[in-house]
């Protein structure tokens, strides 16, 4: 969590920090091409000789925003309907149900790969590729915790004094799924991110000149032996982000879920 806080604070800050804040997007130096690490470029520097080190502290501000607009807008969807499928039951819960098997019938990954692919290259279109191929995840999870809460008895006696539906899934069913949600959420950040990044890897993703840290790796392999520092950086950053979420979804889950806290 302190990591992903300074992570947070350090995208939040990038544009006023970083050095050569005219690299990220147009400025270059090609007299500095491809130079080593020093205290003029602490990450040292890319083929157009851009200062490594500020685009890949902004390029945290690109990935977190994409990650965490992804993310919210898979969990938004895919509980919306498996609130509905899992309170209401009968044909909409198999018309929701089987419309989510379809999309859980193709790994994640390569759908977004086909969606993206057809939507064409770009960091939206890859966001909206991912959003479709993550909300079913919620939805199938939601809807069994949807069932569950729909048999309590708070919910029966909703239902008995003639509360609506409407009031019962978002004022009752919902906010007793949420858990669940958050812990799936905050380990799915990370998977996002790497998404996001593969999508950029294989060109379908974010575009030049954009600092994103996929991207930046796709284009260092053509000089991981001359300079290896270039894809180096990038998939540190990515590699402690990612580490991170992953730990911080496994905390949230102890807390969260009696039955995996410890003693």
């Amino acid at each position: 969590m302190v990591t992903l806080i300074l992570l947070t604070l350090l995208a939040i800050v990038a544009p006023w920090v970083i050095p050569y804040p005219d690299h990220i997007f147009t400025g270059n130096d090609p007299a500095n091409s491809l130079a080593e690490p020093s205290l003029q470029h602490l990450f040292g520097t890319d083929e157009l000789g851009r200062d490594l080190f500020s685009r890949v502290v902004y390029g945290t501000r690109v990935s977190l925003q994409a990650a965490l607009v992804t993310v919210f807008f898979a969990v938004i969807i895919g509980s919306v309907l498996g609130a509905i499928a899992g309170a209401k039951g009968g044909w909409i819960d198999e018309i929701i149900m089987r419309i989510t098997d379809i999309f859980l019938s193709f790994p994640p990954l390569l759908l977004s790969i086909t969606i993206a692919a057809l939507m064409g290259p770009s960091l939206m279109n890859a966001k909206i590729a991912i959003v479709i191929a993550w909300w079913p995840w919620y939805t199938r999870l939601v809807r069994g915790q949807a069932i569950s809460v729909r048999e309590k008895q708070f919910s029966k006696a909703a239902e008995a004094i003639g509360t609506s539906q409407f009031k019962i899934i978002f004022r009752h069913i919902v906010p007793n799924c949420i858990s669940p949600v958050i812990i799936q959420a905050s380990m799915d950040m990370g998977a996002v991110i790497l998404a996001l990044a593969g999508l950029s890897f294989l060109g379908l993703g974010a575009q030049p000149p954009t600092p994103e840290w996929g991207l930046m790796i796709n284009t260092s392999r053509n000089y991981f032996i001359t300079a290896p520092w270039y894809s180096l950086f990038p998939g540190i950053m990515m590699f402690i982000t990612v580490l991170s979420f992953n730990l911080l979804g496994d905390g949230i889950r102890e807390i969260l879920d009696p039955k995996t806290r410890k003693n």
